[in-house]
């Protein structure tokens, strides 16, 4: 089973030490760990409109790109990214915060609409819908006036240890993406996302 030729790895989030620790963020910490894990180091590059690391999974070079815009520009820097390695839509994969997912759970899908992410909607306007996501679950707070002050908060320590523990299961699946496919990594991935 062929696996996926990914060139460049997105994480959605907003900057500055304020937005570190909020669920809007899960993007950011689903980089952050390949880039610990995989030996890169974040540098911010303002022709990308980002920050980026370079890493080698399963011997394949990898570029990790943070978005410095704020989350409703994001498309800027992966259109600016992309466009100067020439890397095409179906070859990047962006993480990103999910509300309509419960907390903790995670799923891996290709191509379709935003959902109502913003940061979503802004990659989709720069380089169109066909591309990987990685949707990191951080729950509903039930009500649709409350979404805004409720993905710039701070989760409950026990609800940002499950989506700590998603971003973990995502960033072990990646590996297998790369190595054996996306069949094969959305059966380990929802498996286990159906346990939580």
């Amino acid at each position: 089973m062929a696996g996926l030729p990914l060139r460049i790895i997105v994480g959605l989030g907003n900057p500055g030490p304020e937005h570190l620790v909020t669920r809007h963020n899960a993007g950011f910490w689903f980089v952050d760990l390949l880039a610990r894990r995989h030996g890169g180091e974040f540098r911010d590059y303002r022709k990308y409109s980002g920050e980026t690391a370079k890493v080698t999974i399963s011997g394949q070079e990898i570029i990790l790109l943070k978005p410095t815009t704020y989350m409703n520009r994001s498309g800027l820097a992966v259109r600016q990214l992309s466009d100067f390695f020439k890397i095409a839509p179906e070859d990047i994969l962006v993480a990103y915060d999910e509300l309509d997912l419960p907390v903790g759970s995670v799923r891996l899908k290709y191509a379709g609409g935003h959902g109502g992410h913003n940061g979503m909607r802004d990659v989709i306007a720069h380089i169109g819908e066909n591309f990987w996501r990685v949707r990191l679950g951080i729950g509903h707070p039930g009500n649709k006036a409350e979404v805004i002050d409720y993905v710039l908060t701070r989760a409950p320590r026990a609800e940002e240890d499950l989506i700590l523990d998603a971003v973990g299961t995502a960033a072990d699946s990646v590996p297998l993406l790369l190595e054996q496919g996306a069949e094969r990594a959305m059966t380990r991935l929802h498996s286990r996302a159906g346990k939580t």
